[in-house]
């Protein structure tokens, strides 16, 4: 493990979110630094404390940039999180413009690094971009594979590291952490309730996952170590680690929550791509074209992923068992 540096600010945008507050928490234990906060509404900061000595707050939209001018350009470390989706205009302007507005407002002989979060969707297996995620991807697809082509050729290209969580666990389904809870553990109480038809069904579709504390354990030690020059081979100035943990099975993940609910599985029916489109047809279901070559593309794994041993740190959630008994999602007896 290299050696710890102890940046004396750094600023993390989106720290309200799940990944936002579980690194905030992670750098508030594991390092000295000071936390510039950049978040819209204080309230939902439940994790740490907004009066924590070592923190301050930033209260304001992204697209609000110049209101925190002075204080971007003290900040030695970067890590943006904030992101936007569903309204194309918002993400256009939070995800490209803002990203742009931002950096310039950094002081380049300063800052020693920048952490942007992106999606491990727009890449391929291989870590490269997906000329499909920018041709017909969703409105928050297309704008995450603009700007990371935009950092590409940015002056501060060197100093950045884009991260490209792939399915991301964090908080309880009950609510009952302080860190939110993320999209997908929330979905896990919605999804039990469909084990009974997905038992009967079997799909040849693979997919990575990484727990919200993995992601800050990993920020983390990149924000406290010192930066380098992207040393990973095939790629640009822009370093691309993609976080997630082994590659899982569609049918191994159903069966794991079969077994955590208690159900018991029967012989299943293949799902064919044939039949997956007769599907479309008969049920009430809107198909975009990203939704369709996501259907065809089945297998969203990535080589090298990314977990925190690399860095010589303990994953938080390993296994998707881990990840169950993480989310309180209650647990049944086998029949």
């Amino acid at each position: 493990m290299s050696q710890t540096t102890t940046p004396s600010r750094i600023l993390i945008t989106g720290a309200s979110g799940c990944v936002g507050q579980y690194t905030t928490s992670w750098l508030l234990e594991n390092s000295d630094a000071e936390l510039l906060l950049w978040l819209r509404d204080p309230s939902k900061l439940t994790a740490v404390s907004a009066d924590h000595p070592r923190i301050q707050l930033l209260v304001g939209d992204l697209r609000e940039a110049d209101r925190f001018a002075s204080e971007l350009a003290s900040a030695h470390r970067v890590i943006h999180t904030a992101t936007a989706w569903g309204d194309p205009e918002r993400a256009q302007q939070v995800n490209v413009v803002a990203v742009k507005r931002m950096l310039s407002l950094l002081n380049p002989s300063l800052v020693e690094q920048i952490t942007y979060f992106s999606t491990a969707s727009i890449l391929d297996r291989h870590l490269q971009p997906l000329t499909e995620a920018l041709a017909y991807g969703t409105e928050y697809i297309q704008t995450k594979a603009q700007c990371l082509k935009d950092l590409e050729e940015h002056p501060l290209a060197e100093k950045i590291v884009t991260v490209f969580p792939t399915l991301v666990f964090g908080g309880r389904v009950d609510g009952s952490s302080p860190f939110p809870t993320s999209y997908l553990t929330e979905g896990l109480a919605e999804a039990s309730k469909w084990l009974w038809l997905a038992r009967f069904l079997r799909a040849d579709a693979s997919f990575h996952f990484i727990h919200a504390a993995d992601i800050a354990a990993i920020c983390g030690y990149l924000a406290t170590h010192p930066h380098q020059r992207n040393p990973e081979p095939g790629q640009g100035a822009v370093r691309r680690i993609v976080m997630g943990q082994k590659a899982i099975s569609v049918n191994e993940a159903v069966a794991s929550l079969c077994r955590w609910r208690g159900i018991r599985r029967t012989p299943g029916i293949p799902l064919w791509p044939w039949l997956i489109e007769t599907l479309i047809k008969v049920l009430p279901i809107e198909v975009n074209a990203w939704d369709r070559f996501s259907i065809r593309q089945r297998h969203f794994i990535h080589e090298p992923v990314t977990q925190p041993e690399r860095f010589g740190v303990k994953s938080h959630a390993a296994d998707l068992e881990s990840v169950l008994l993480d989310s309180g999602l209650p647990k049944r007896g086998s029949p």
